[in-house]
């Protein structure tokens, strides 16, 4: 059953006639007047735009980036399934059909409701024993260039995903671990339709062809990916994930498959990794405490759940929120599909206070103890009013850190750096289970090296560059250390979001919710949470509302998306604006229809290809 928005057609309209990027002047966050700054990368590969109609599901639903592994994971909640089950069918398959984005060659995070209680997989990847905060220096003792660096064995965290949802499985699954590798062999097999945005990003792809086992399986021998509708197998993934299916987790770190993966790296002919077997074997999932707060929302008190670091997402959405809450445009109205210049305005400047905190603070937390000795500190009320005062009607000159409940910090501020993909997975089951899973290889096409255990078959799996979102730059000048500097055995901070969202009185859960998209992935969770709980809109809606952000220089506005008279009065606060496509990949499930609080409302992005499935 299929739900209407209004919103949905003008968004469609709007970003197909939308045209090239537009600026203007203004000052950056460090207060000195520049030329123009460069428009930072996009986070996501734009392809089609394509309408969404939003559903309704009375029971169960699956929310996935692709058709294929949303209705895989479906099918295992009608076999019986719980969401974990589901979700482990559903990253299966999206190894096969969105390579560029996810697989079992990256990492998760994974948060989990039970009916009972909130939990975080943390299934990152971590950096090898072999390395040194030195990984991303030249000779010369200068950061490498984001495309020397993330193309190369030395960007190849050791990946995570497997054993995290192994772990996960442990604890709740309800089918067999091998029935849930099924639609994805079957799939690798048989093959499976090149949709228009894996063709896309093949295409402007200027890298993967040099992988000689990337090349042989993505494109034809004149060097064009292959067309969409082509059917593509992947009998050399299908063998590793026979292993995974009949061993679990050790096919992938021991054996064949990890000295193929140890072979990958170390043999990378520019600049070789330091992975090795003994990384592999030791590599282990963790279980953390998922980092909760209380969020008042437009008709209701919310109890807001998500990562805790090595993830920044939950307390930068968090922060971002809380500040929002506390400006005159908490509870401002949208000005016909866009938020208003005001809101916008409150709304980036809350950002910019968010994102210098985790720039200062935000690490592994093996590594680097949390601010006033916990994570809530940056989140706690009073810490929050006294950094919303700092909140005027103009953009301001500057921003830095804040320091929470007092406290001081050695760590020097890490440099602002590019970050890129994922892909986001939201699952409720019939049996009081719920998840939100967000999945990546980092970049598209990850380190662009496949790995294969079989030559002679085409395909196989790609490797993340996960290490780059570490601090190229460890240290500041003056030697003091960044906090999310490299180290062995330490996982990259990220942004992913999953996020669950509750009634803070009845403990209800009523969403879950997130997106891929670089440290855009902040801001697009932000927007479909602030838009769903204070705007009170459907989950549909929310997502198709247009996109926003900045990582601390220019505003950024999704193209052709906002009124000029929008635009001119954020220059008029002092705002440098441009306009880009930002393309996200939300996916949420909320509970609650106008006429059936039980059923599921589901929406996906119109910017990607998902869906949701369900009954």
């Amino acid at each position: 059953m299929k739900y209407s928005t209004p919103l949905t057609s003008r968004f469609v309209l709007c970003l197909l006639l939308c045209g090239l990027f537009s600026a203007c002047s203004g000052t950056p966050d460090n207060g000195q007047p520049t030329a123009r700054q460069a428009t930072p990368p996009q986070p996501e590969g734009s392809s089609d735009i394509t309408a969404k109609p939003g559903w309704v599901h009375q029971r169960q639903a699956v929310a996935a980036a692709n058709p294929l592994a949303a209705e895989a994971g479906a099918n295992i909640l009608r076999a019986g399934g719980s969401a974990v089950d589901a979700a482990i069918a559903v990253q299966m398959v999206l190894s096969l059909v969105e390579p560029q984005s996810s697989g079992i060659g990256g990492g998760a995070f994974l948060l989990h409701h039970d009916g009972q209680r909130v939990q975080a997989f943390d299934g990152r990847e971590t950096a090898p024993l072999g390395v040194t905060e030195e990984l991303f220096l030249n000779e010369q003792g200068q950061p490498l260039p984001f495309a020397t660096a993330v193309n190369s064995g030395r960007a190849v965290g050791v990946p995570g995903a497997v054993a995290m949802l192994a772990m996960a499985h442990q604890q709740h699954g309800r089918l067999p671990w091998t029935r849930l590798f099924e639609p994805a062999l079957s799939l690798s097999e048989q093959g499976f339709p090149v949709s228009q945005r894996l063709h896309t990003l093949l295409k402007d792809d200027a890298t993967l062809r040099k992988d000689p086992v990337a090349n042989a399986y993505f494109y034809r021998v004149d060097g064009t990916p292959h067309p969409v509708g082509h059917v593509l197998r992947n009998p050399a993934l299908a063998s590793v994930l026979r292993q995974l299916a009949a061993q679990g987790p050790a096919a992938l770190h021991e054996g064949p498959v990890a000295q193929a993966i140890v072979n990958k790296v170390q043999q990378h002919a520019g600049l070789p990794g330091r992975m090795s077997m003994t990384d592999l074997q030791r590599y282990q999932p963790k279980a953390r405490e998922a980092l909760c707060h209380d969020h008042s929302a437009a008709d209701r008190a919310l109890r807001i759940c998500g990562f805790p670091p090595p993830s920044s997402g939950a307390l930068a959405v968090g922060q971002i929120l809380g500040l929002l809450a506390r400006t005159p445009s908490a509870r401002s109205n949208l000005e016909g599909d866009a938020p208003t210049a005001g809101w916008l305005h409150h709304y980036i400047e809350a950002s910019r206070l968010a994102f210098a905190d985790r720039a200062q603070y935000v690490a592994d937390p093996d590594f680097v103890a949390a601010p006033d000795g916990q994570w809530l500190s940056l989140l706690a009320p009073a810490y929050l009013d006294q950094r919303a005062r700092l909140i005027g009607d103009k953009a301001a000159a500057s921003v830095t850190h804040g320091q929470p409940g007092g406290a001081s910090s050695a760590w020097a501020p890490m440099p602002a750096q590019t970050e890129y993909g994922t892909s986001h997975v939201s699952i409720v089951d019939g049996h009081g289970n719920a998840l939100s899973m967000t999945t990546t290889i980092e970049a598209a096409f990850g380190a662009r090296l496949m790995v294969t255990t079989d030559p002679s078959s085409p395909g196989g799996f790609l490797l993340n560059n996960q290490l780059t979102d570490f601090s190229f730059t460890p240290r500041s000048p003056e030697g003091r250390p960044v906090a999310n500097r490299v180290e062995p055995g330490k996982r990259p901070r990220s942004s992913m979001s999953p996020t669950l969202v509750f009634d803070r009185d009845s403990g209800e859960l009523l969403a879950s919710a997130g997106s891929p998209g670089g440290a855009f992935i902040i801001h697009f969770t932000a927007k479909a949470l602030h838009g769903m709980f204070q705007w009170q809109l459907t989950p549909q809606a929310a997502i198709d509302l247009p996109n926003f952000g900045t990582l601390g220089g220019p505003l950024l506005l999704e193209a052709g998306r906002f009124p000029r008279a929008t635009v001119q009065a954020l220059e008029q606060r002092g705002h440098e604006v441009r306009e880009a496509p930002l393309p996200s990949g939300l996916q949420a499930i909320r509970r609650g229809g106008e006429k059936d609080q039980r059923v599921w409302l589901g929406g996906a992005d119109p910017r990607r290809e998902g869906i949701v499935a369900g009954d």
